[in-house]
């Protein structure tokens, strides 16, 4: 979004890339909300095929490529077309003199006349060339003229080497006398330093800062007397764009290419960070007036992709703990505008974007389209007047957009004009074609696509009424245009200008009200073919063409004059000079010899009369400046009878913008000098007020009669939620006064709002939603401030009570509804899905409305509990243990084995039954939110198998790191190790290690592949394995002089005592135990089912039922564990987590012992 104007432009300084002070046509534009152009400098945009230094102050001008050269791609500095047109349709011949009053004239003047030198009372111009010699080679340049009336002119060129993608070579030269003589700073400067860029202070043009080239040095060098020395001050970080304060001349900011955004407070000698993953042209300064300090930064700060927040904070000060978050929640990046009154910005929300806007930095509130406009992409043309005017691509068009108007706080908008006529830059930019005049109040032009024809319109009252241009009567020779509207009519190209040193295809001068010079053509639609230059001297209600080529056109004498460069393919020596509105061209000579003019510099509001022509003679020249002094075209300045008064009209409709207003002019062909202070203004008078001089209100439309009535969607009768019994509002008749319109009103008012009494209402339209203005959100997370906004569109808001349930145990009451107009916060402790419903309740009725809020924490951890071993065709359950933990706010996604399609659920555990054989991996995925973890298990199915729990020397826990890859490497260890010992095969055998301590594993014994054993065969094999363990004969070295023992573990409620030391009641104790190991027998039998990590299966139901094996090892110093000791499976899983969160934690840490044996099993 932006303003048509610059931000503390100079009018002298004439190397400014794009002209905003005047809406030029098409705006650049980003995606989401977007802005013209806010002052900045920024080198990295492209326009057509070229890098162009954005902002007011400069870009580069390119030599063109010698006939017969292939023109290289260059990444930094493309080609800069030339003043030329290589599209332009010759004139045939030049226009002879002594035509009729009714075409434009054209006469030599000067040396073009009938001597060699002109008389002194003769119209003339003095010119001269100097040549910037030993830089020919250097195919870049940039041009500047200093501050108000001053006589500095600098000019920076540079070589850019295409091959070596750099810059090689740079020098600096300055003018003092207006550009009749030049010196090379170079010296000055550093002979070995490169230079790439000049910037000039807009509120000290003095003041210059410049660049070298980031590849040879970073470093600014600051002149502080218009560039007659420098200091030089290195920087670490390259700069990418500037943007100076507007009003304190040492303030800047710099944006650097590692997206990091930098203050000076004195211009440029230090710098200080403000902000990281800052948004390219999205940081402001403070606008006076609005913002209480002056050194206030307005930041659009990146999160993520997508997102970004408004960050506002003081620029030497910007820590987080003075940063203001000023919007509730996150915007779309590329969003924030900051623009005179207003801040705006955008938040996307399920593929559809609402707009915010906040006015005189009072909180943000949503802006009102037409209920079913619904936006796909806004773009903000104007913020003037404390009015804006928005381009927006409604929800059926692709296109075009349409123009809307808004009132003063920029909330609510209407319609003015459908289908403008929109491109796309080379970046992508939009281009919008609307075109503000400049000097007449409400005066605007527009191309509309009407039938699949761009036509151009004017409207006089700001967008009520458009119309389309009367095409002129006669062409530039004279001949009559059979042009009758609305058939045919005048359409003009209302583009931005690409080159700051050309006029660009439309322009205006606010010293100069009424004259618009443009280039069009006649017919029934907009063409780019046979284009010629026309003019109006009476704001828009007739035209003359002047030229039938198109030409570069620029006001001379603060308007009283104008320029004409033609715009052509091979090098010129001519310009063109009317003093009468276009009506007699004067043709003069400036150079001897014909010039490739790049550029044309001048100060239009001076009163030096100067103007500098720039190019080059050939392909390989050096740079030609030509200095031009035009005084000589007038005889003397102008007195009180050299004046004439015009009226302003709408087709002879005297009253405009609700006033009569007379202008003054200088008298056509006058040869006197304009006085730059001169009033333009003669006298004003202010009419009664018509259904023009207002628009339409919001939810109201203009009808073809012209006057305003309610839309379908809108309900006029409703009353603010403000109205209370007994109280009175002012409720809309359908229109608003157009803002800046000065008519009066009858003593009827029939068109402003009238107040009502209000009346009892029963509460209708009750809505609730979350998080302020950028309401919406149905989630947050646990702990979070979750801000409730209770809206209700009709009743009496002071006399209706408000009762909110938020869901959790806890519900509040307001008296009425403006003790909620800031917003509820309520904090929510724990996960859940809660309900929250709002109530209203008057003495006329009730209403109520209900939203559901998922309340989430981060999934920090998953732990997906499997068993090592499962049957096929018995059910195995899964579990998914989640830190922290969640109810019924997640999603579970559980891939098992090869299936193509996940079960899901919205519990952590399933049952499932596996049908085929072999190893099965089974993955579970837990969603939250945008976040997504997962965790995996390899499970081998099989129709039978035994197992045994083992344990190992306390030496292994030493070296436990309790991590699955150590655990992992033992197994495999203890696998061969038992294969070895036993003669078993090692494809018959899985030993898996638990985690925890002590260390402990199970051995599962499997049937053989090729021969596979009854379950008769595998009890031997386990009897064979119980043997060997008991004897400690399984052994494994696990580092030098570290042996580790494999025992069978026993599992028992009473301790075991050995039987060398048992005393007269051992035989008790071994009775006791032999109770008690039966019932837990039993007791897992009984529960198997209902304990997820207990892997206790049945093979059928004819089978016989599972047998617990109990061993008594003989070893004393075996690892013996209680029973009771088991862990349960919450503690069990959570020993897990903290297991894998420890991962390789260094041994000295204090470990934590814990005793976990899962049952062991026989199947």
């Amino acid at each position: 979004m932006g303003p048509w104007r610059s931000r503390g432009t100079s009018p002298l300084f004439f190397a400014l890339l794009l002209t905003l002070k005047a809406l030029r046509g098409k705006f650049g534009a980003q995606a989401g909300i977007s802005s013209a152009a806010d002052g900045r400098f920024d080198r990295i945009r492209w326009e057509n095929g070229r890098e162009v230094l954005t902002g007011v102050y400069g870009e580069w001008v390119e030599k063109p490529d010698p006939p017969g050269e292939a023109t290289k791609t260059e990444p930094n500095y493309p080609k800069m077309p030339r003043l030329h047109n290589n599209h332009v349709v010759k004139r045939s011949a030049e226009a002879a003199e002594g035509v009729s009053n009714y075409r434009t004239e054209y006469r030599r003047v000067g040396e073009d006349g009938k001597g060699p030198y002109p008389r002194q009372s003769e119209p003339h111009l003095d010119t001269s060339t100097f040549a910037l010699s030993g830089d020919s080679a250097h195919n870049q340049a940039m041009v500047h003229w200093s501050g108000h009336n001053s006589s500095v002119i600098l000019i920076l060129t540079k070589l850019y080497d295409f091959n070596l993608g750099a810059v090689t070579e740079s020098s600096l030269w300055r003018s003092s006398d207006y550009g009749s003589t030049y010196t090379k700073l170079n010296d000055k400067v550093g002979s070995r330093t490169v230079l790439s860029y000049l910037y000039v202070c807009p509120t000290n043009k003095q003041k210059i800062m410049m660049l070298s080239d980031p590849e040879v040095e970073s470093a600014v060098l600051i002149s502080s007397d218009e560039g007659a020395s420098f200091e030089k001050h290195p920087i670490s970080f390259n700069i990418l764009s500037l943007l100076f304060h507007p009003a304190q001349e040492n303030w800047i900011l710099a944006y650097s290419h590692d997206s990091k955004l930098y203050s000076s407070m004195d211009f440029g000698k230090k710098w200080q960070l403000v902000h990281d993953n800052v948004m390219l042209g999205r940081f402001y300064w403070a606008a006076t007036g609005l913002d209480r300090e002056p050194d206030v930064v307005h930041i659009e700060t990146r999160i993520s992709k997508g997102r970004a927040q408004y960050v506002k904070c003081r620029a030497q000060r910007c820590t987080e703990a003075n940063r203001q978050y000023l919007f509730p929640g996150y915007v779309d990046t590329n969003s924030l505008v900051v623009q005179d009154e207003y801040v705006f910005t955008q938040v996307t929300k399920s593929g559809r974007a609402s707009y915010y806007v906040s006015y005189m930095r009072e909180p943000f509130k949503r802006m009102q389209l037409p209920k079913y406009c619904l936006p796909k992409d806004m773009h903000i043309i104007s913020t003037d007047e404390k009015q804006v005017f928005a381009a927006v691509q409604e929800w059926n068009q692709n296109h075009t957009y349409s123009l809307y108007i808004s009132d003063s706080p920029g909330v609510y908008f209407t319609l003015s004009l459908e289908n403008l006529r929109t491109t796309r830059g080379p970046t992508g930019n939009l281009l919008v074609d609307f075109y503000k005049v400049e000097g007449i109040n409400g005066m605007y032009l527009a191309n509309k696509l009407v039938d699949h024809h761009v036509k151009t319109f004017i409207t006089y009252n700001k967008g009520q009424t458009w119309a389309l241009l009367p095409a002129p009567a006669t062409d530039v020779a004279g001949n009559n245009i059979h042009c009758v509207t609305p058939f045919c009519s005048l359409h003009l190209h209302l583009e931005m200008s690409e080159n700051p040193y050309t006029s660009g295809p439309i322009t205006s001068k606010k010293s100069v009200p009424g004259i618009i010079v443009a280039t069009g053509n006649i017919g029934t639609e907009l063409s780019s073919a046979n284009l010629g230059m026309f003019i109006t001297s009476d704001a828009g209600n007739s035209w003359r063409q002047i030229f039938d080529e198109e030409h570069n056109i620029w006001f001379l004498d603060n308007g009283g004059a104008l320029l004409a460069v033609l715009q052509a393919p091979t090098p010129i020596r001519h310009l063109w000079i009317s003093l009468d509105e276009g009506k007699k061209w004067d043709r003069h000579t400036f150079s001897l010899a014909p010039l490739y003019v790049d550029g044309v510099l001048m100060e239009s509001e001076s009163d030096n009369h100067i103007i500098t022509f720039f190019g080059h003679f050939s392909h390989r020249s050096e740079w030609q400046l030509m200095k031009i002094d035009y005084k000589g075209l007038f005889s003397r300045r102008c007195m009180d009878g050299d004046y004439q008064t015009w009226f302003l009209h709408n087709k002879g409709e005297m009253c405009v913008m609700g006033e009569k207003q007379t202008y003054m002019k200088r008298r056509p062909g006058n040869r006197c000098m304009l006085a730059q202070d001169y009033s333009r203004i003669y006298s004003s008078e202010p009419c009664q007020c018509t259904t023009y001089d207002f628009e339409c209100d919001y939810g109201w439309e203009r009808r073809t009669d012209g006057k305003c009535s309610p839309a379908f969607w809108f309900n006029p009768n409703s009353v603010a939620k403000s109205c209370s019994t007994g109280q009175s509002f002012l409720n809309s008749t359908g229109y608003r006064k157009v803002l800046s319109n000065n008519c009066k009103e009858s003593g009827r008012n029939v068109y402003s709002p009238r107040r009502q009494a209000c009346r009892p209402r029963p509460p209708r339209g009750l809505r609730l939603t979350t998080g302020g203005s950028g309401g919406g959100e149905l989630s947050a997370r646990v702990g979070s401030n979750v801000t409730f906004m209770i809206h209700l569109e009709e009743g009496d808001s002071l006399r209706t009570s408000i009762q909110l349930d938020f869901g959790d145990g806890i519900r509040i009451t307001y008296s009425n509804l403006s003790r909620a107009d800031d917003g509820i916060k309520h904090i929510y402790r724990a996960t859940g899905i809660y309900r929250v419903t709002a109530s209203a309740e008057n003495s006329q009725g009730s209403d109520s409305c209900t939203l559901f809020l998922h309340i989430t924490s981060p999934v920090e951890r998953v732990y997906l509990s499997a068993p090592v071993m499962a049957v096929r065709g018995k059910e195995t359950n899964l579990t998914a243990v989640v830190w922290p933990s969640h109810i019924r706010t997640l999603t579970f996604f559980w891939w098992i084995a090869n299936s193509s399609e996940p079960i899901i659920t919205l519990e952590g555990s399933i049952s499932y039954t596996f049908q085929k054989k072999g190893t099965n991996k089974v993955t579970v995925q837990v969603a939250s939110g945008s976040t997504v973890m997962q965790d995996s298990r390899v499970l081998t199915v099989k129709e039978f198998f035994r197992s045994l729990l083992l344990s190992f020397s306390p030496a292994l826990d030493e070296h436990n790191p309790d991590i699955p890859e150590w655990r992992e490497d033992i197994g495999r260890v203890v696998q061969t190790t038992l294969s070895q010992v036993s003669g078993v095969p090692a494809n018959q055998l899985l030993v898996s290690l638990y985690p925890g301590l002590p260390t402990t594993a199970e051995l599962f014994i499997l049937p053989n592949v090729l021969t596979p054993e009854e379950q008769n065969e595998l009890q031997t094999i386990s009897d064979v394995f119980v043997n060997i363990l008991n004897q400690d004969l399984v052994q494994f070295e696990l580092k030098a002089n570290t042996r580790i023992t494999v025992y069978i573990t026993q599992q028992t409620l009473a301790p075991l005592v050995d039987s060398n030391i048992l005393h007269s009641g051992s035989a008790m104790l071994v009775l006791l135990s032999v109770v008690f190991v039966g019932l837990a027998a039993f007791f897992i039998y009984k529960f198997k089912r209902k304990i997820p990590w207990i892997h206790v299966e049945t093979e059928d139901s004819q089978e016989k039922e599972p047998e617990v094996i109990s061993t008594v090892s003989q070893n004393d110093n075996m690892s013996k564990v209680k029973l009771s000791e088991f862990p349960s499976e919450k503690e069990f899983m959570e020993k897990e987590l903290e297991a894998r969160k420890r991962g390789t934690m260094g041994r000295n840490m204090e470990r934590i012992v814990t005793r976990e044996y899962p049952n062991c099993t026989n199947v």
